[in-house]
């Protein structure tokens, strides 16, 4: 068994929560697991309770809660009640307290720098503090698939969450990157307390992965796979201390770990961050 690397946390959006994907994450020396309330039909936590309650305690296990059960589809609120239920809720379904629980895309119901959305923010990271205090959680986070909104409501006067997560890699787009970073500053959070997610974008199947060679922004890049290239890269794009990354094969996770040892060659990091950003200033991330 490898010693664990805090940097790799084995991310279940996609992912079937299966034992054996567990286990072989544990043989890797990955001991970080990130959920959410609302993954696998909103029956994740319960799931994991019944798979692998016996590995559970032996992971430092996230998880996300600000989507919720509607008529038709998940719907999301920042209502702190809601989120302190969701929240209860997730402890008894996992028959453990988590070790950190995100405000899940709090973006998604927060139109800009309205006071109104300041004052929604401000209550629903509240209400995860006090989770925290009261000893629900071990301590909380905001994770937020698009941090541009949030810029202009971020301050040192909110509540100020342990961990921010965030997309990470080639494919994120540079106000995004920008956005990433500013929130990450608003909150005096280092690039040790941001984490990164979705590093591929979601598939390192997909077609443009044929058409870069992520190895140009490492030093030494052209002895590792593609994948692994690109891994190794999102931890510079923004910059984060941790990437949450799914899979279903035991064998990616241990070949993205693999990665970890190369060295980003951070000019190369800059200059390309330099030549997106005119581009894709007035774009959607």
């Amino acid at each position: 068994m490898r010693d664990a690397d805090p940097r790799v946390v084995l991310g279940l959006h996609r992912a079937r929560h299966e034992r054996r994907l567990l286990t072989g994450a544990l043989d890797l020396g990955i001991t970080a697991l990130d959920t959410s309330f609302n993954y696998l039909g909103f029956r994740s936590h319960e799931v994991l309770a019944c798979v692998a309650a016996d590995l559970l305690p032996q992971f430092t296990l996230s998880t996300k809660v600000g989507y919720f059960p509607g008529a038709d589809r998940a719907e999301h609120s920042l209502a702190p009640a809601r989120l302190h239920v969701a929240v209860e809720q997730a402890v008894k379904d996992l028959g453990r307290e988590p070790d950190l629980v995100f405000l899940h895309n709090p973006e998604h119901t927060l139109t800009g720098a309205a006071s109104h959305d300041r004052y929604a923010l401000a209550q629903a990271c509240a209400a995860l503090s006090v989770a925290a205090a009261k000893g629900l959680c071990g301590a909380w986070g905001v994770a937020s698939w698009d941090p541009a909104p949030l810029v202009d409501l971020v301050d040192a006067a909110l509540p100020q969450p342990s961990v921010l997560m965030v997309r990470a890699g080639l494919l994120v787009g540079a106000r995004t990157l920008d956005a990433a970073d500013a929130v990450a500053a608003a909150w005096g959070l280092g690039g040790d307390r941001v984490w990164g997610m979705s590093p591929f974008g979601g598939s390192t199947r997909a077609p443009v992965w044929d058409r870069i060679n992520p190895g140009v922004f490492l030093r030494g890049g052209n002895r590792l796979t593609r994948a692994q290239a690109a891994f190794r890269a999102a931890y510079d794009l923004p910059k984060v201390s941790t990437i949450a990354v799914g899979t279903n094969d035991p064998a990616h996770l241990g070949e993205l770990i693999g990665a970890l040892a190369s060295q980003v060659d951070e000019q190369a990091v800059r200059e390309y961050r330099d030549l997106i950003r005119p581009r894709s200033r007035d774009q959607p991330a």
